[in-house]
Formats: C-alpha cells, structure tokens, sequence
C-alpha cells in the first residue's frame, strides 16, 4: 500500500514559501473552465485575469489570499522570492476574494525562463485586518521580495488553512490565446 505523498511537499511549496501545515478550509480555484490542481499546468495567456476562487468557511471567519511566485527571474536563481501576484485581506468565508479588499491587486503570470510555481495561499484572520493602502499600478518594486511566512507573521496568522499550487511556463509568441 503505498503512502500519500502531499503534492505540497514534493513541489516543494511547504519548504519554500510556507511551513508544513493541515488544511482545514477547502478552497477551490478555477481560470475559465480549467480546474486548478496542484501541480497541474497553466498558460500564462490562459491565467491573465484573475482566477475565480472559492473559500469555505462560516460567513462570520474572515481569510488572506497571497499569490506569489518563489521562482522569479528562474527557478535556478531565485533572487527575487517571492514575487506577490496578489493579496486579498477580509474575505469572508464561504465567499471569493471580490468580497474582500484587495491590497495588491492580481498580476498573472509572466514566467521569463523556466518553469516557475504560482503558489496560493490562505490564512485564517483572527480579526478584521486594517488593510494597508492599496498598492499603485506599476508599484512593481513592492512586488519583490515578498515573504509569504514573514507577512503571516506580522499580522499574527499563523499557519495556513489551505493552499494550491500551479505551474507556468513563458509561451512562445505566436501560441498565445487571446480571448
């Protein structure tokens, strides 16, 4: 019988952006039609908008969704880990992060070389978060450098209550959908 192996830990998610953790929540995160699993892959052109996601939880919990990257520029060099894709404070459960406030607002995936992770994350609040203002567009410096584990710190979250993971590659030119 063999043993079930976190997808989490081989992708090496649990490690390099969050500590080992139990999911409680269910989330479930969809671009278009495609279902996200973890570890499955996703055009970039495919995930330029903001994917539909949906938290469980009691109307009265409160959640943070961070999307980073941990291997920008390339996986083989990291230097800028992580890169934030988006931040979404104050969802309530059982809803998606529209019903939130949105601290960076979503940045698709423009993997430059490699096959890089776009890991997504949720923290259970333990109260309403004053949100920081609203990043600028093209503020892309306060993108770089991001700490998922040193933001759940700093705003007392604790461990996650669930997370996915996807990966995306540069597509050359002329495949790109447009729709």
């Amino acid at each position: 019988m063999a043993a079930h192996v976190d997808p989490l830990v081989v992708g090496r998610v649990i490690g390099d952006v969050v500590d080992l953790f139990v999911p409680t929540v269910a989330m479930s995160v969809r671009f278009g039609t495609k279902d996200l699993t973890n570890g499955c892959e996703i055009k970039p052109s495919i995930a330029a908008d903001a994917p539909a996601v949906q938290i469980a939880g009691r109307a009265n919990d409160l959640f943070t969704l961070i999307m980073t990257d941990p291997d920008a520029p390339s996986p083989s060099e990291p230097s800028m880990r992580e890169w934030l894709h988006w931040l979404v404070v104050n969802i309530p459960g059982g809803t998606d992060p529209s019903q939130g406030e949105a601290v960076v607002p979503y940045m698709g995936p423009r993997p430059p070389v490699g096959i890089h992770r776009y890991v997504m994350v949720v923290f259970q609040q333990k109260a309403r978060m004053t949100a920081p203002p609203a990043l600028a567009p093209g503020a892309e410096a306060a993108r770089v450098g991001f700490t998922t584990r040193a933001f759940a710190d700093r705003h007392d979250l604790g461990l996650p209550v669930a997370a996915m993971y996807f990966n995306a590659q540069k597509e050359p030119a002329n495949r790109r959908r447009h729709y």
